[in-house]
């Protein structure tokens, strides 16, 4: 395309250069530009991209975008704008033809829930005959086929070129998380969204944001800015949960309609004669279109949170109650959640990817209610990540379980005994074992450390009597482990699979 095409998505300042260059690619990395690029300078948290500008140049940049004053010394198209990020967003979906404007777009935004609500909806949008391609922290997939999910929600120009390519091979809407880091950095701004999903909010990334406030506000973006009516796409909705604390501020800062969903009957959707046991849960989902009774094999209270928000999602999109109930019913399995290691051993192994204080206290408090035997949590916290985590996790690990293993997460570059020693500051009340103590198994409420998260999953499967449940909880689907910068295969459930054996 045209450079002067392209900037007709976006607000320009002073405008130098004579020529009209053809664009063959969008780049925010100077050393990934090739003959003919667009480069964005970013400013990054470490990084000032207006300090690479020479090497995008050099590597043959015919145009250049950016903020501040700066001397080019080449024959370049440059073009001055007050937020690059915003810029380079809506450039690069007008580059790849703007995939998301002419087809449904629904965005979950929370700090729990977002990738089983995305499952959940998928199958309700496959049952209307809009089948999706579902963008998220698993992976950002179309029937068979599958890209690299290297962020929840990656960068620009990376997400619109996965956008073209899911609509390209037949995706007929879309579905995707949206993190709060992408609604910070302007990820997500050349994304034409029919409805936005809030789920909850609960401390993480704070390492990020800094505090819950300005975490609520990076959120608040999806629904104050992007989900304005505009030519494009005239009626958009917000689907908004009325049960956390932070929905009614939501709700104030959309632009937009909004249903509320939560076990309010004041909500617009809401749960009436609701069953959770070891099977999952039924009853009737109550709804502005009328109501209809359901059954899901998922587990938990908090999965019937996830279940009323992506029906929200399907009334929001105005598609028939039939296909909404037989959505719900008929998704695709959600690796990591909540999912189900087999054992002739009797034992209920479930591996979860819940990493936050509310994630493993909405599991736990789930498997207490529908336990008969005892609970095993095997746990940890990641490394270089906000740490005023780690002893709630602790607290909550001691509170619900029987026996709570405190071990490695992904150290990263800390120093893994560091981490374990902020998760136990958290824990009181109960016994800690030691390794000798646990020979013959235990017998009354507590914890043991072991840093080695395979030796802690033996240690958790050897001691599990048929009937009990042991969780696995904090890496749920991800088949690797993160050891100063390296990158090791482990996944949790290969690893039960195998301590369970015999």
């Amino acid at each position: 395309m045209k450079l002067s095409e392209l900037l007709e998505s976006i607000e320009c300042g002073k405008i130098d250069g004579s020529c009209d260059p053809e664009i063959t690619g969008i780049f925010y990395d100077s050393r990934k530009v090739e003959p003919g690029g667009l480069f964005f300078a970013l400013k990054g948290v470490s990084v000032d991209g207006h300090g690479f500008i020479g090497a995008a140049v050099a590597n043959g940049a015919v145009a250049v975008v950016f903020e501040d004053d700066v001397a080019i010394d080449s024959p370049i198209v440059t073009v001055r704008t007050a937020d690059s990020r915003s810029a380079m967003a809506k450039v690069a979906a007008a580059f790849y033809g703007n995939p998301t404007a002419g087809m449904p777009l629904v965005g979950i935004t929370g700090t729990n829930g977002k990738t089983t609500t995305t499952f959940l909806i998928e199958g309700i949008l496959g049952k209307a005959g809009l089948q999706a391609a579902v963008l998220g922290t698993i992976s950002y997939r179309f029937g068979d086929l599958q890209l690299e999910s290297t962020h929840t929600t990656p960068e620009s120009t990376d997400l619109q070129a996965s956008l073209k390519t899911l609509a390209d091979a037949g995706a007929k809407s879309f579905v995707m998380e949206v993190s709060s880091h992408a609604l910070d950095q302007k990820r997500v701004d050349g994304c034409f969204f029919d409805v936005g999903i809030f789920s909850n909010l609960t401390r993480d990334h704070l390492d990020y944001h800094g505090s819950m406030d300005d975490y609520l506000k990076a959120k608040g973006r999806l629904f104050a800015e992007l989900l304005k009516a505009d030519s494009i796409k005239p009626l958009r909705r917000a689907a908004v949960n009325m049960d956390d604390p932070s929905g009614a501020a939501i709700r104030a800062m959309a632009a937009c309609p909004v249903i509320t969903f939560g076990t309010d009957p004041a909500n617009d959707l809401h749960g009436v004669d609701i069953d959770i046991s070891v099977n999952g849960i039924s009853g009737i989902i109550q709804t502005p279109s009328g109501c209809f009774p359901f059954s899901s094999k998922l587990l938990g209270r908090f999965n019937l949170s996830n279940i009323l928000a992506a029906v929200s999602a399907g009334v929001a999109l105005n598609i028939p109650l039939a296909a909404i109930k037989a959505g719900i019913e008929g998704h695709l399995p959600v690796p990591g959640r909540m999912e189900r290691v087999e054992n002739d051993r009797g034992v209920i192994c479930l591996v979860d990817y819940a990493h936050t204080g509310d994630a493993l206290e909405n599991v736990l408090s789930t498997i207490k209610e529908i336990a008969t035997g005892k609970i095993i949590s095997v746990f940890g916290c990641g490394g270089d990540r906000d740490n005023g985590k780690r002893p709630i996790m602790g607290g909550i690990a001691a509170k619900w379980s029987d026996l709570a293993i405190v071990t490695s997460d992904n150290p990263r570059t800390e120093d893994p005994f560091r981490i374990l020693e902020q998760v136990k500051a958290g824990i009181s009340g109960v016994r800690e074992y030691s390794p000798d103590e646990l020979g013959e198994g235990y017998s009354e409420k507590g914890f043991i450390v072991c840093e080695n998260r395979r030796e802690a999953i033996r240690l958790g499967a050897r001691l599990a009597q048929p009937g009990d449940i042991l969780l696995l909880a904090g890496k749920g689907h991800e088949d690797y482990q993160i050891i100063g910068k390296v990158k090791y295969h482990f996944d949790d459930r290969e690893e039960a699979a195998l301590a369970l054996r015999g």
